[in-house]
């Protein structure tokens, strides 16, 4: 409620003009026409914004989703990398590529370069590290490329991931609150790092047709905001 509060009043409100704090954002239609942006070019740290791409290498390699990596199936993993963002999911995902994590970086990398992200470059499976970097342009070909998935849309339509693991059920809230609440979702992907700050991709049908929101170094708490105060005014 304090979120669509928040919203409401900077819609409503003729004192106060709404300034986004993301240091890098566009707004498309389902076409991929921008509708607005600022900074798209410019090249920062994506954080966990990553694993899309890891979780597009596991599932590009046609591996067993049934197949047991330690307590989990390799398909539960590519689910808690996604709506959990679990880090140590992504890290097992890598390892278990086919060659091991060298070729699952390298893997991503020419997957990049093959969709056209020529300024985006990865060292690692989860977003960590601060030299995963991309732009909000190379991202929007990740995000039409990440709607393909069956897996990814799943994950971003989550809003709580259950898993058994023996008697036991395990549930796990995903990263983004707005999924389950409003909009439909299609690809989403939250991150966040101190290099990165707070970052976000969208696909989400809403009222005035399917938008593409990307937000990359917003401030704490806004990333949010700051995607419903776009679709809303667009």
């Amino acid at each position: 409620m304090r979120l669509l509060f928040l919203i409401l009043t900077l819609l409503t409100s003729n004192a106060f003009a709404f300034s986004m704090s993301a240091q890098s954002w566009l707004e498309t239609d389902d076409h991929g026409n921008l509708l607005e942006g600022y900074n798209i070019t410019e090249v920062r740290s994506i954080a966990s914004i990553t694993k899309l791409m890891t979780v597009i290498a596991v599932l590009d390699s046609k591996q067993d989703m049934q197949e047991k990596i330690g307590k989990f199936t390799r398909g539960q993993l590519v689910q808690l990398a996604l709506v959990k963002s679990d880090n140590d999911a992504a890290k097992a995902l890598c390892d278990k590529f086919p060659g091991g994590r060298f070729e699952c970086i390298r893997f991503m990398n020419e997957k990049a370069n093959y969709l056209g992200m020529y300024r985006t470059k990865f060292i690692e499976p989860t977003g960590l590290s601060p030299m995963n970097i991309s732009t909000a342009l190379d991202l929007l070909k990740l995000v039409f490329e990440a709607s393909h998935y069956p897996e990814i849309v799943r994950a971003s339509q989550t809003p709580v991931l259950n898993i058994q693991v023996g008697n036991k059920v395990l549930s796990f809230r995903n990263t983004n609150p707005v999924i389950g609440k409003r909009y439909n979702f299609i690809v989403s992907k939250t991150g966040s790092t101190n290099a990165a700050g707070s970052c976000i991709v969208v696909m989400v049908d809403t009222d005035i047709g399917r938008r593409i929101v990307i937000l990359l170094g917003a401030k704490a708490g806004m990333r949010l905001p700051e995607v419903e105060y776009l679709v809303a005014q667009s």
